[in-house]
């Protein structure tokens, strides 16, 4: 069951009552991979902070004005290590209580670079290449042993701690592949009347039980089973959430599931199913696309293009966003209809991604050599068909969003894509989106957008076509429905939307 905020006033009046009414005097535990702020010291020995970036540091922060939150995170520098713990206040009404978790190195490695990248990410994202990948060997199982579960159960310890302080028992709420395995350790440490609220919301896709057969069952036994020691289970779509159902109804025989209710009972506990689409901070989108380095940006590319269309693309460097199909398809598209050589431009703005796995190395060395035999054949002297921008540039990123045409989206497999809702808030031209329907997004974009099959490249350079040589009444009508959609579900509503799948389990004490 998908349950919808609103972002209207009246919205907002129900968002701040259920707060008011369940959640003021209840502590918020928050546990994620990353914390929302990094810390550095200054050359006078004064310790800063960096807030994070992305939609999840501001949805949560926005709890803080009215219930405290602690969020617990590892380490991502010496000067994280130094601060540990502490409150670290983002303005006059916002305050979190930060707590660093200093795992060893090569503890970390094992959790972060071998389990849960790749091996649960690339699971996930149905991207094995089966005849050759994975392997899991010895070194896979220590990683499995002495880096994944100890990080866990570094996570569940520290939770505990905080929920044993706590007056009321508090709601937990874990992010993502990273921490699997935190719920049940924590149900095995508090019980009855101390019990927490455990939620847990999954970012990434979840595939069907035929994908999760490649793990072997010791490693997802353990998984299905501590997720569902969740009293609500988040996920992106309706889709993900069938999966998993379907999942645990394969792997767990004593587990018993309600489809139609969402609902799991195994151990005598009931888990719900719900999926929640994560949207975008459009209040900080906004405030960026109206900043003058942004209009910098802006008037660059502007004139860097001049009157010929623009496609873009901005992704991570990962192999799930099937950023060489997208070029192959772009070059299909000129030789399909060579009346747009020379006017219709490609930009692709490409940010570093997990570049110390080895399958990342390896997919950008390819594409880029793809984008190079496609300029090599159809460019001119004065024409660069496919231009390849890689860093990580947010203003740049909004001010190439204002501009496009067309925006690419061709994902393999996307929890959601957010850039799929940034580009058509920004966009200055009515631009049209062309949309993967293996993405997130898809579920609730889909009435306003191309919708494209990721592996077709010939009906990607036809979904292209049909963009370019679409009416403006049409592309305005587009993006109009577009913006509606992702406007009327908010961050803000995807946190209340949580909120109050919490309170219809009857699980708040």
């Amino acid at each position: 069951m998908n349950y919808s905020g609103n972002s209207d006033e009246n919205g907002k009046d129900k968002w701040m009552e259920l707060q008011e009414q369940y959640f003021r005097d209840r502590p918020i535990i928050v546990a994620a991979n990353r914390a929302p702020v990094t810390f550095e010291k200054t050359p006078e020995g004064e310790l800063i902070y960096q807030r994070g970036a992305g939609g999840l540091v501001s949805a949560l922060i926005g709890l803080t004005k009215q219930i405290p939150v602690t969020w617990i995170g590892c380490a991502r520098s010496p000067d994280d290590v130094i601060f540990h713990a502490g409150d670290v206040s983002f303005d006059r009404e916002h305050s979190v209580h930060i707590q660093f978790l200093n795992p060893e190195a090569d503890v970390y490695e094992a959790y972060y670079n071998v389990i849960a990248n790749p091996l649960l990410w690339f699971l996930q994202h149905s991207m094995w290449d089966l005849p050759r990948v994975p392997i899991i060997d010895r070194h896979t199982w220590q990683a499995w042993e002495s880096g994944y579960r100890v990080v866990n159960r570094m996570f569940a310890d520290a939770i505990v701690q905080h929920a044993r302080k706590a007056l009321k028992p508090p709601l937990v709420m874990l992010q993502d592949y990273h921490l699997y395995l935190a719920g049940r350790m924590i149900r095995e440490q508090l019980h009855g009347d101390r019990a927490p609220i455990l939620l847990h919301f999954i970012h990434i896709p979840w595939p069907g039980p035929e994908y999760w057969r490649i793990l072997p069952p010791t490693m997802r036994q353990p998984i299905l089973e501590s997720l569902c020691a969740m009293d609500v289970l988040g996920f992106q779509t309706k889709d993900d959430g069938l999966n998993f159902l379907r999942t645990v109804e394969s792997f767990l025989p004593r587990a018993s599931v309600k489809y139609k209710r969402g609902r799991i009972w195994y151990r005598n506990h009931a888990t719900f199913v719900h999926d929640f689409p994560i949207s975008i901070d459009m209040h900080s989108l906004r405030e960026l696309a109206a900043s003058q380095e942004v209009a910098d940006y802006h008037q660059q590319y502007a004139e860097l293009n001049g009157e010929n269309a623009l496609i873009v693309r901005i992704d991570r460097t990962e192999p799930s966003k099937n950023i060489l199909r997208g070029f192959l398809a772009f070059g299909e598209l000129m030789e399909l209809h060579p009346e747009y050589l020379g006017k219709v431009n490609f930009l692709a703005l490409l940010i570093p991604s997990r570049i110390q796995v080895s399958e990342y190395q390896d997919y950008l060395e390819e594409l880029m050599a793809a984008a190079g035999r496609i300029n090599a054949r159809l460019g001119e002297s004065e024409w660069e068909p496919i231009r390849i921008i890689v860093s990580e540039n947010l203003p740049r990123a909004v001010a190439v969003m204002q501009l496009y045409d067309v925006l690419l989206v061709n994902s393999i497999a996307d929890g959601m894509n957010l850039v799929a809702k940034e580009g058509p808030i920004v966009n200055q031209r009515d631009g049209v989106l062309i949309l993967s329907e293996r993405t997130g997004a898809r579920q609730q974009l889909a009435p306003g957008a191309l919708v494209i099959s990721p592996c077709d490249i010939y009906a990607t350079a036809q979904a292209m076509h049909q963009a370019l040589s679409m009416s403006k009444e049409d592309r305005k009508e587009n993006i109009e429905r577009l913006r509606w959609l992702i406007e009327r579900d908010d961050l803000e509503s995807w946190l209340y939307a949580q909120l109050l799948a919490v309170i219809n389990t009857g699980c708040l004490k």
